[in-house]
């Protein structure tokens, strides 16, 4: 039997007409599909056509059954954050530009969710990272960067996997991707693409003095720490998580590791990873015969 999707959490954005009036229509859709409601209420902050009850994003990941996140990739990223320690599915209405984790177009939307409400869906599951840095911490789907901050010259750390020292570099910083994450900034650092499905860590260095630091994957259990070295200051270097979440280094050192919880997509049935490859990043079809 599918699972039932009974209390349903709505998040998005109210940047343009476009955005109030999908969230309008999939709102309507679901009161009249007999659907509880809970818009988040950071959205419910502008006007929406209907008066909607409304909840913390604490409160949908304790309530719903299932969160649509109408946005882009950003928004789901953001979202992701903030449920980490709820295990709530999440499903994405595409707003946004590329859209390699919200894959519903907003078309297609009302037809879509009625087929995945009767149980024609994948679930996927994809696991963040989690950063410590002196008892304060935080996670990312994407990435964890550490990078050089209000300066114009290289910073220098040292990087260990489960304690052993993998090496030192003068570089801008060094990006710490989940598979997840590969198609995004690590890949504008020259990180491979990684599937959804490994268990994998990428360590990509972003602008190395040194031409030999290349990217390194490494197993997805590991344990990365960076602990800033040479004559670095540490105001001159920040954390950023999905580059989104700006954290203060405080520590000499930061750690980095998978999160206790993954993150669970609900897609269209049908779903195909590679298929968003080649439409996203413009890769070529079959050839004609």
């Amino acid at each position: 039997m599918p699972q039932l999707f009974h209390t349903i959490g709505l998040i998005g954005k109210h940047e343009t007409s476009t955005h109030a009036d999908t969230l309008a229509r999939l709102s309507s859709f679901l009161l009249e599909r007999g659907h509880r409601v809970l818009l988040d209420s950071s959205t419910a902050a502008k006007p929406i056509d209907q008066a909607l009850e409304t909840a913390t994003l604490d409160e949908l990941g304790k309530q719903c059954d299932l969160v649509i996140v109408i946005g882009g990739d950003g928004t789901l990223l953001h979202t992701a954050r903030a449920l980490a320690d709820h295990d709530v599915p999440l499903l994405g209405i595409n707003l946004g530009r590329l859209g390699f984790l919200v894959d519903i177009s907003p078309d297609d939307m009302l037809a879509t969710v009625a087929r995945i409400f009767s149980g024609e869906y994948e679930e996927e599951h994809r696991f963040l990272l989690r950063v410590d840095i002196d008892g304060h911490h935080s996670s990312a789907l994407n990435d964890v960067v550490i990078h050089k901050w209000n300066i114009a010259r290289m910073i220098e750390f040292e990087t260990y996997v489960d304690g052993s020292f993998v090496g030192a570099q003068r570089s801008d910083g060094l990006i710490i991707s989940t598979p997840t994450g590969s198609t995004a900034y690590a890949l504008s650092g020259g990180g491979p693409l990684l599937h959804p499905d490994l268990d994998a860590i990428l360590l990509v260095p972003i602008c190395p003095h040194t031409l030999s630091n290349r990217p390194i994957v490494i197993s997805g259990n590991s344990i990365v720490e960076i602990r800033v070295s040479g004559n670095t200051e540490l105001e001159h270097v920040k954390v950023t998580c999905d580059g989104q979440a700006l954290l203060p280094l405080d520590a000499e050192s930061v750690f980095i590791r998978k999160h206790d919880r993954p993150v669970r997509l609900i897609h269209p049935e049908g779903h195909d990873h590679f298929n968003i490859l080649r439409a996203k990043l413009g890769w070529g079809g079959h050839h004609a015969k």
